[in-house]
């Protein structure tokens, strides 16, 4: 059976870049270059990837002290060349070091990082300074006190959660009384609906026990209306008698 492996990809709020500062006052070069790269990479961090910058940033000092083994010092040549005919440069490992000791750091470096754009945005955390001195004591001493400041951080968070649960209970009561409160309400009010329809049903009781004694009412007042509509004809009898009596005369 295949198990798959769930591949770790760290956020980048969860990458942490600490600043390191090496020492190059009598090391050799090969070794100090592959330890400056592993830190530039990231490769002593458990959170490391390879397609994010997870590295430190690197101060080199004493730049100028750095050391080579056997007969580099004299045999090392640096070349360069402008892609044009006749143009190729070549300076030798004592003139390098006189001139532009961080170059000789640099160059190493440069030859042990990934040859893309993410190694490129890796040499631009690299610092190397001929002497002690360098500009970046602020950032090595908030990179020393980190750990500090987040174990404080996380007692001053435990110490809010603990506070924060016996707030939480004393708000659980009022809630749980309200609760109730709601609930009787809810029951007293499905109580009384109850018997409002019962009410209702006597007063429609009542009122279609009425309505028939009004219709009576109605019904009877309207053939004493008709009464004296039915008197005219008996007006005009006697007129027709006259007419007869003139017919027979």
């Amino acid at each position: 059976m295949v198990t798959k492996l769930k591949q770790y990809n760290p956020k980048a709020s969860d990458i942490v870049n600490d600043w390191q500062v090496v020492d190059a006052d009598g090391q050799v070069l090969g070794r100090l270059a592959s330890q400056v790269a592993m830190y530039l990479m990231g490769k002593h961090k458990p959170t490391y990837v390879p397609h994010m910058l997870t590295g430190d940033f690197v101060v080199v000092i004493n730049a100028s002290k750095i050391k080579v083994t056997g007969a580099k010092a004299e045999q090392k040549i640096y070349k360069r060349h402008s892609q044009y005919p006749g143009n190729l440069k070549e300076i030798p490992y004592a003139r390098m070091q006189e001139r532009q000791p961080t170059r000789i750091i640099e160059l190493a470096v440069r030859g042990m990082l990934p040859k893309s754009k993410l190694g490129r945005q890796m040499m631009t955390r690299l610092k190397i300074y001929a002497g002690v001195e360098h500009p970046h004591a602020a950032q090595i001493l908030g990179s020393e006190r980190r750990p500090a400041r987040e174990e404080a951080a996380a007692v001053k968070a435990q110490a809010a959660a603990v506070t924060a649960k016996p707030a939480a209970k004393k708000a659980s009561v009022p809630k749980a009384e309200a609760a109730a409160v709601a609930t009787e309400a809810v029951e007293t009010a499905e109580a009384s609906p109850k018997k409002a329809p019962a009410k209702k049903a006597t007063a429609a009781k009542k009122s279609a026990a009425k309505k028939p004694a009004a219709k009576k009412a109605t019904t009877a007042k309207k053939p004493a209306a008709k009464k004296p509509a039915a008197k005219k004809p008996a007006a005009k009898k006697p007129a027709a008698k006259k007419s007869s009596d003139s017919g027979e005369k």
